[in-house]
C-alpha cells in the first residue's frame, strides 16, 4: 500500500507559503519545521511547490497525497536517534512549465505571505530573459513576474527567503530583481514597492539530507511503516535555519519560527555562517587528506577509530576555537558548536567520502582555512601544530590524482622539488592563497616537519602518535 491520505489526518490549512524548488534539502529543512509548526497548532499554512520542469512530473507527489516520510537519523548528546515522520505541510505541486498560469494565480491569494527558494547557487544570477513569458527562463525573472502580479493584485508585500548556499542570499536576489524590473522599464511605483514593502531576507541552511535512504533500508523501513513511500528522505537530526531580520512584523509572519529551536530569526547571521563554515567545513577540509591518507573511506569508519577522533576533536578544541572567538562569537557557543559537530561525524547513518570532501581541495584549503590560520596567529602566540598537519596532509595528498584546478600545479612541483623545497615554495604561493604564507613565524618548519613524518610514519601511524600527546577537553 502506497502512503496516502488514509495513514495520517491531512489537514486544512490556507496556503502560505510558495516553494520553489522540490528537492531533499527544501523538504528536509524548511518544509521540516513548517510541518512540525501547523502539527503544534503555531503556523498554520501550507506549502504550494514549484518544479522548474516537467521532468519526473508531479504525479509521484500527487500519487502520495502531497505526502512523504522523514527518517531522521543520527547522533544528539551522544544518543542515537531514528524516527519517522509524516511530512503533511505540502498542499499541491505545480510545475512552471506547463502550469505557470496556476502558479501566478497564487499571487491573488491573501494569505500568501512567503516565498522559499533552493535553485542552486547558480539560480540566483542575473540573466535577461522575458518576464512576460509563459514562464520566465530564470528564476529570479519568475519571483519578479510573480510579485509583479501581486503588486497588480493587492500591494501586500511577500516575506522572501532563498536558501541557496551563497553569503547575502537574499540581498543578491533583491538586487538582481531590482535589476530585472529596471531593465524591463516597469513603472517606478512598482519598483519602489517592491524595495520597500517585501521583505528579502538573507538565510544560512545547515543539515545534511542525502536524500533516498539505501535500497534495502528503503525496504525494511516501509516493512516496518506499513507503506511504500517512493518520496521518502532521510536526513541527521541537527538542523538549522538561521533567518536575518530584525522586523517585527517579519517575525510574526514566520511564526513556524517558535515551533523548533533549529529555526534562528536574528538581526545578523554571520556568527551562525562562520561557526559552521571553520568548525564544520574547515575541520572536513583540515582532516580529508589526513583520512584519505590513513586509509578511512567515510567520515564515520575515522569516527570510529579512537585516535582519529582524538585529533578531530583536539583541532577543533585547542585551534580553531581559539582562532575564531572574538566580541561576535563567545567561546563557550563555539564549544558547544564543536560538540554538535562532533555528534554529527559520528553519525552512524550517513556515509560521507572523504574522497568526496577533497574535491577542488585547494579553493577549499583557501577560502576555509587560511582565515583559520590567520586569526590563530593573531590571538595565540605559538605554532598551531595539528593545523600544521592538516596542511601538510593537504600537499601530500595532492600528489595523488586529486579533482583539483590546481593538480598539474603539484604533479609539476612534487616531480621537482624535495619536501623541503615544496613547502617553501608553496606556502609563498601568493596566486594560491592570497599573501605569502612563510610570514607566520615557526609555519613553515612546522609542516615540514609534519610531511615528512607522514612519508615517513605513515599518516595512521601519525595519528596515533599525535592522538597520545593530545588531551582534548
Amino acid at each position: 500500500m502506497q502512503l496516502s491520505k488514509n495513514h495520517v489526518a491531512l489537514p486544512e490549512l490556507p496556503e502560505k507559503v510558495l516553494q520553489f524548488g522540490t528537492g531533499v534539502l527544501l523538504r528536509g529543512l524548511p518544509d521540516y519545521f513548517i510541518d512540525k509548526a501547523n502539527k503544534a497548532g503555531i503556523f498554520n499554512g501550507r506549502i504550494v511547490v514549484i518544479k522548474s520542469t516537467d521532468k519526473g512530473g508531479t504525479d509521484t507527489f500527487a500519487a502520495q497525497d502531497h505526502l512523504y516520510t522523514q527518517c531522521i537519523q543520527g547522533i544528539h548528546a551522544g544518543q542515537r536517534i531514528s524516527e519517522h515522520v509524516i511530512n503533511t505541510s505540502i498542499s499541491r505541486v505545480l510545475s512552471a512549465a506547463s502550469q505557470w498560469t496556476e502558479i501566478l494565480a497564487c499571487a491573488e491569494n491573501p494569505d500568501m505571505e512567503i516565498i522559499i527558494s533552493n535553485t542552486t547557487e547558480v539560480g540566483i544570477s542575473l540573466t535577461d530573459d522575458d518576464i512576460h513569458a509563459n514562464p520566465p527562463s530564470s528564476f529570479p525573472g519568475k519571483l519578479l513576474a510573480f510579485l509583479l502580479k501581486r503588486y497588480q493584485f493587492n500591494q501586500q508585500g511577500m516575506v522572501i527567503i532563498p536558501t541557496e548556499l551563497i553569503p547575502d542570499n537574499g540581498t543578491k536576489l533583491k538586487n538582481i530583481v531590482l535589476e530585472q524590473a529596471k531593465r524591463h522599464h516597469l513603472e517606478q511605483p512598482f519598483i519602489h514597492w517592491l524595495e520597500t514593502e517585501n521583505d528579502f531576507c538573507n538565510s544560512l541552511v545547515d543539515r545534511i539530507v542525502p536524500g533516498a535512504l539505501p535500497k534495502e533500508e528503503q525496504a525494511a523501513t516501509e516493512k516496518q511503516l506499513g507503506y511504500e513511500d517512493q518520496l521518502m528522505i532521510m536526513s541527521e537530526v541537527y538542523r538549522l535555519w538561521a533567518i536575518e531580520t530584525n522586523s517585527e512584523k517579519v517575525k510574526k509572519i514566520l511564526s513556524f519560527a517558535k515551533a523548533d529551536e533549529g529555526v534562528v530569526l536574528a538581526p545578523n547571521i554571520n556568527v551562525f555562517r562562520e561557526l559552521k563554515l571553520r568548525l564544520l567545513n574547515g575541520t572536513h577540509t583540515l582532516t580529508c587528506g589526513l583520512a584519505h591518507l590513513a586509509g578511512f573511506e567515510t567520515v564515520r569508519e575515522a569516527m570510529e577509530d579512537a585516535a582519529f577522533e582524538a585529533v578531530i576533536a583536539a583541532l577543533m578544541q585547542h585551534e580553531i576555537v581559539p582562532a575564531i572567538t572574538d566580541i561576535n562569537i563567545r567561546e563557550d557557543a563555539a564549544h558547544r558548536f564543536a560538540i554538535s559537530v562532533l555528534d554529527r561525524f559520528r553519525n552512524p547513518y550517513i556515509q560521507h567520502r572523504w574522497l568526496s570532501i577533497t574535491m577542488q581541495y585547494t579553493s577549499k584549503m583557501k577560502m576555509r582555512v587560511i582565515p583559520i590560520l590567520k586569526k590563530y596567529y593573531q590571538h595565540v602566540h605559538e605554532v598551531p601544530a595539528l593545523l600544521a598537519m592538516g596542511f601538510a596532509a593537504y600537499l601530500l595528498t595532492m600528489k595523488q590524482d586529486i579533482q583539483d584546478d590546481h593538480a598539474a600545479y603539484f604533479k609539476e612541483k612534487w616531480a621537482q622539488l624535495s619536501p623541503e623545497a615544496l613547502v617553501q615554495e608553496v606556502l609563498k604561493n601568493e596566486a594560491l592563497w592570497g599573501e605569502d604564507l612563510t610570514r607566520y613565524k615557526g609555519f613553515a618548519q612546522a609542516v615540514t616537519v609534519m610531511l615528512n613524518n607522514l612519508i615517513n610514519e605513515g599518516a595512521a601511524t601519525l595519528i596515533k602518535r599525535v592522538a597520545a600527546e593530545t588531551t582534548v577537553i
